[in-house]
């Protein structure tokens, strides 16, 4: 799904969700190559290194996103994940939901054996050095958007056009890197899906 198209779906069911017209949802997507921007400072601009001119002929368009953090890049054989969910009464905790987050991804990637972790003082989920899913949220009156990047099958020659999430002395990685070959998307989605249900506490 192109990156607008994500972005407008994802304030429609905000705003559904808000009035209570929908339940909590979350929607797993794949986008064509696009770099996003955060909402501190100047986003992450001065971190993309590629020129508009080389990011115009790879077809890769820059999106401010409005969520938190910093640049990042999306493309095929990721999986970008934006819960829609409303953290009303009983979890108003914006630490406690990222850390969820962390949680849910943690846990998927080790049903393939990969042991990944939190790095203090640093969002997202990481294996030693290298960063294997990127979290950047919104959250506006307690309804949430935005959410998780988690890199699968993902090339990861395009990180090389940005300092990904800003942070300059640590590398990215893909499950498909770790385990030396590619994986099922659609079987990695179920697996975020029961995991995403066991931490929130959400029946499918």
């Amino acid at each position: 799904m192109p990156y607008a198209d994500a972005l407008a779906l994802q304030r429609s069911l905000v705003e559904d969700r808000r009035a209570g017209t929908i339940g909590d949802t979350l929607l797993l997507l794949e986008h064509p190559p696009v770099l996003t921007l955060g909402v501190r400072g100047d986003g992450g601009r001065s971190h993309i290194l590629a020129s508009a001119e080389d990011l115009s002929t790879r077809a890769i368009e820059v999106h401010e996103a409005g969520r938190g953090g910093d640049v990042t890049y999306h493309g095929p054989g990721q999986i970008v994940g934006y819960p829609i969910i409303d953290l009303n009464p009983h979890r108003r905790h914006v630490h406690r939901y990222v850390r969820d987050l962390e949680t849910v991804l943690i846990r998927t990637v080790a049903e393939y054996g990969i042991t990944a972790q939190r790095v203090q003082g640093l969002t997202g989920v990481w294996v030693g050095d290298e960063k294997l899913a990127a979290i950047g949220v919104r959250i506006a009156r307690w309804v949430t958007s935005h959410g998780f990047a988690l890199n699968v099958n993902t090339s990861l020659d395009h990180f090389d056009l940005i300092v990904p999430c800003g942070i300059a002395d640590r590398g990215v990685t893909s499950i498909a890197r770790l385990l030396g070959r590619s994986v099922d998307m659609a079987e990695v989605e179920n697996r975020i899906i029961e995991q995403f249900a066991d931490v929130f506490d959400l029946s499918l």
